[in-house]
């Protein structure tokens, strides 16, 4: 046994292929090695917890390094205080004052409508599923109960065609799952001329939804794919973005991949920020999102659902604070004023043209959301130069975003995206040229 104060660590088994090698006298002798051996353990153990400890802090807090610094020097004073005064002390509030925001998302359009066609689609099938077997099991043996299932079937068709509701998924799944299934099983039983039906019917169910689950299970894995092809692009692009200019960065995945970024004296420790390197991120963080929709089109035809994605970019244009929450374990604003800025981020993709119903965010345009005329002129020198690098198309449209709660004023520049297409000779496509091609 290789053991420490704390308890058994492991086994040791030493083997010889001769008889007779192993005896007292050289067992002996392992005990003038085993502190080594213990110690090494100790080693490998501790190196392990280290390692799990990095992967939990990568892939599950916030701490981005560009402010790693910060929480060091935190730490360290907190373990201080704690040698110092026998006490156990408070670990101070992490902020960071005057930084200057820049968020984006890609965004899946019409995410709730898409979502909601494959519900329907699945449970149409399995209520059509059921009602076969039940009109079966009426042709063996008319039942009033019988009748009443297919009647409730028949109306919840009608639900999915005609009246379909936030709760109507919950309300049918439930029928199916509670109702629907035990009473197969009885009929299973009782039936056997229909066994292979029912059977059929159950080897279609997923085991552990307990429903049918193939056309969401396409939007789903459709999502996931399109936030971990987003996700790895922007990620890899960052690197490169970080060694212009170190910042801090964080994305996180909803229906898209949506990103804050931070700019600033007091997140680089060092007195070297100027407003050039702001300017150089903005045009980088347009460039980036070009070429994240980019990829996605070019890769649409490997994903189990043909969805369109819409790029967004939130301009502010006045510094302000953020704080790490500790109970969240991520940054957000600070401050009452700033606070403004949190609330515009989760409203404005779902505003819509001033006087008219279409939404600001369409596939195919990057949206530019401002409310200054200084923001104006210079993302129009940014759409200028991606423009002569044919990442952006000719024409922008100059459009205010109807009035949002607590909100007046947001404007808009949109610009329709330039899409590649190596298989071609014409080089840059328009999304309609895009999807005609696609189509074709």
């Amino acid at each position: 046994p290789i053991a420490n104060e704390e308890g058994l660590l492991g086994i040791l088994e030493i083997v010889s292929d001769q008889p007779k090698k192993l005896n007292s006298i050289n067992a002996n002798k392992l005990l003038d090695i085993m502190p080594f051996i213990v110690s090494a353990v100790e080693r490998s153990k501790k190196e392990e917890e280290n390692l799990i400890e990095a992967i939990i802090q990568k892939e599950c807090t916030s701490i981005h390094p560009s402010v790693h610094w910060k929480f060091t020097k935190e730490a360290r004073e907190y373990i201080k205080t704690q040698v110092t005064t026998k006490s156990t002390p408070t670990f101070k509030k992490i902020g960071f004052e005057n930084v200057y925001p820049l968020y984006g998302q890609i965004d899946v359009r019409s995410s709730s409508n898409a979502r909601n066609n494959a519900v329907q689609k699945d449970l149409s099938l399995q209520l059509s599923l059921v009602q076969k077997i039940f009109e079966k099991t009426l042709e063996e043996k008319s039942l009033p109960i019988y009748e009443q299932f297919t009647f409730q079937l028949a109306q919840y068709h009608s639900v999915l065609e005609s009246n379909f509701k936030v709760d109507s998924e919950r309300e049918i799944t439930n029928f199916l799952k509670d109702d629907v299934a035990p009473f197969l099983k009885l009929i299973k039983k009782n039936h056997q001329e229909l066994k292979p039906d029912i059977n059929e019917y159950f080897d279609k169910i997923d085991s552990d939804l307990g429903v049918i689950y193939y056309y969401r299970k396409h939007y789903d894995d459709t999502v996931r794919l399109i936030n971990r092809s987003m996700s790895k692009h922007l990620d890899h692009r960052q690197e490169e973005a970080q060694k212009m200019y170190p910042h801090f960065f964080e994305r996180y995945k909803t229906d898209g991949v949506e990103h804050n970024m931070y700019i600033g004296n007091s997140i680089t420790k060092e007195n070297t920020f100027n407003s050039i390197y702001l300017y150089n991120l903005r045009l980088w963080q347009m460039h980036v999102m070009c070429e994240m929709e980019n990829k996605y089109y070019s890769n649409q035809h490997q994903f189990p659902l043909a969805l369109d994605v819409a790029s967004m970019i939130l301009v502010f244009n006045q510094p302000l604070s953020i704080r790490f929450r500790m109970e969240e374990k991520r940054f957000d604003v600070d401050g009452t004023y700033n606070a403004r800025y949190e609330v515009i981020k989760k409203r404005v993709d779902k505003a819509c043209i001033k006087g008219t119903e279409e939404r600001i965010t369409q596939k195919g345009k990057l949206t530019i959301v401002y409310s200054q005329k200084e923001d104006k002129e210079e993302y129009l020198r940014y759409i200028k130069f991606l423009q002569s690098k044919k990442f952006l198309d000719e024409h922008v449209e100059l459009l205010e975003l109807e009035d949002l709660q607590g909100m007046t004023g947001l404007k808009a520049l949109r610009v329709g995206i330039l899409y590649h297409n190596v298989k071609d000779n014409k080089k840059y496509y328009t999304y309609d040229d895009l999807m005609e091609t696609i189509t074709s």
